[in-house]
């Protein structure tokens, strides 16, 4: 498990995931010791990937961090898999996974599932103020601390990668963004982010989904350091 130390405007992130693909599931673990400045702080991202091109909803949510010196580090609320375990929305529900934080490369955690699993990604721009997205960081950061000493279950309705999101922006923001039907399936809460202006809604739903599916350039780049700046290129 992931675990950030927090010194000041300083962070220092040990185990952040970066591992190298072949396959979704066939791949070279590796775990780095990253430091990031919280005054390069500069963006936060919101990812969503459908597990289904026929039907939206089931689909996983992670938000991502960008910083003024190019650095990007994703943050994945996930089932905690063992050895063995294989992840179903239905033994979600029964405290058979435990929760954690997944801090990782971008590469990783979107090259895997855009490249490797074959899967829908979009990454959207949040419109928010640095202070906003400072203290989005920070409690996300230190609920991966806490989740070392007080374990949870993940529970594929109350306790997801969505829901987690959401009240993480919820404390920092009061109500800002409503629990309900599109929130427990997931591949909606692009719908919620823009019917609510946190992402570019100047466009149409559609033409944003468009714009912001990663696919064909994370296909491209998968193997570059600038990976997380090219799928971002217009």
């Amino acid at each position: 498990m992931a675990h950030a130390d927090i010194r000041g405007d300083s962070v220092f992130v040990r185990h952040v995931r970066n591992f190298s693909y072949t396959a979704e599931e066939e791949f070279t673990p590796a775990y780095d010791d990253r430091a990031y400045d919280l005054n390069n702080l500069e963006s936060v991202w919101f990812v969503v990937t459908p597990f289904s091109k026929h039907w939206r909803g089931p689909a996983h949510t992670f938000v991502s961090f960008g910083f003024a010196d190019s650095q990007y580090v994703g943050i994945s609320v996930e089932a905690r898999r063992e050895p063995g375990e294989t992840y179903g929305p239905l033994t979600g529900l029964f405290r058979q996974f435990e929760l954690i934080y997944v801090i990782g490369d971008e590469r990783d955690l979107i090259g895997s599932r855009a490249v490797y699993g074959g899967y829908d990604v979009y990454v959207y721009p949040i419109r928010a103020n640095r202070e906003r997205i400072r203290a989005l960081f920070l409690e996300m950061l230190a609920r991966a601390n806490a989740l070392e000493t007080r374990p949870e279950f993940y529970n594929t309705l109350t306790n997801n990668c969505t829901s987690n999101v959401v009240d993480h922006v919820n404390h920092i923001v009061p109500r800002a963004v409503p629990h309900g039907i599109k929130t427990i399936l997931p591949g909606y809460a692009d719908e919620v982010a823009y019917s609510l202006g946190l992402i570019d809604n100047s466009i149409s739903l559609d033409e944003a989904r468009r714009r912001f599916r990663v696919n064909d350039k994370a296909g491209r780049y998968v193997m570059t350091p600038e990976f997380s700046r090219r799928i971002r290129d217009n």
